[in-house]
């Protein structure tokens, strides 16, 4: 049994590394380099659900058409391995539930910096704190390509200037959304991960202990709700 746990534990490494290496849109599939890129994806895939050989198959044969066919491939390879990670994660290590005592201000920090480094299509961060210190912390550890959207509260007139300066000059898309009708503090990944933390982004224990815990059973419902109050929010940016 221990053998075992090692081996799905390797696959989650493999698995992670393979979503934070992932090509661009403009995968076609004929390089050394995308192509070693498929030949791991379809070794740790077969070694995680062999079953899935021929749908997986189907994905990658899309990226030698069109580039709608190409697009459509690389967001079936995604969703797979994002699925891949998450089931992997549940036998491993189960949800990712992490305690951070006062003062461990760099741990809460490089925790939400591995977790938004794994994006590749869109992050949400929810936090009715959100302010320019939270852009220059956390917004340059986000994959170009990537829609940042952020759903503030208190202190968006500091948080918009920070923003504008930080998009221009990295040429990133950034949204910013308000609205009065929340308290919580989430960040999600790729919609497909969420993970909600007891203190604001910006002040994670600093002055007091707090925790980041991994939502799994509840996530639909999660997303959902802030998907909604997303599109009903007052649009900043």
């Amino acid at each position: 049994m221990g053998a075992m746990r090692m081996d799905q534990t390797q696959l989650l490494v493999e698995v992670e590394d393979l979503i934070r290496t992932r090509p661009t849109t403009a995968f076609v599939a004929n390089t050394d380099v995308e192509l070693a890129w498929l030949g791991r994806l379809t070794a740790v895939i077969e070694n995680w659900n062999s079953t899935i050989h021929f749908s997986l198959n189907n994905s990658i044969d899309r990226l030698d058409g069109t580039a709608s066919s190409n697009r459509r491939g690389l967001r079936e390879i995604m969703l797979l391995l994002h699925h891949a990670r998450h089931d992997l994660r549940m036998k491993t290590i189960g949800p990712a539930n992490l305690a951070v005592p006062q003062g461990e201000v760099f741990q809460y920090f490089d925790e939400i910096r591995k977790i938004i480094e794994l994006a590749r299509q869109d992050v949400l961060f929810v936090d009715p704190y959100l302010d320019a210190e939270f852009v220059s912390r956390y917004l340059p550890h986000i994959a170009d390509g990537v829609t940042v959207r952020l759903l503030a509260r208190e202190r968006v007139a500091t948080l918009i200037p920070a923003v504008e300066v930080f998009a221009k000059q990295n040429k990133k898309r950034i949204e910013v959304r308000s609205t009065p009708n929340f308290h919580d503090r989430y960040v999600f990944v790729d919609k497909t991960s969420c993970y909600q933390s007891g203190a604001s982004f910006k002040d994670g224990a600093k002055s007091a202990p707090t925790t980041l815990t991994q939502i799994t059973d509840a996530f639909d419902a999660v997303l959902k709700t802030y998907e909604d109050i997303w599109s009903g929010a007052k649009v900043e940016r």
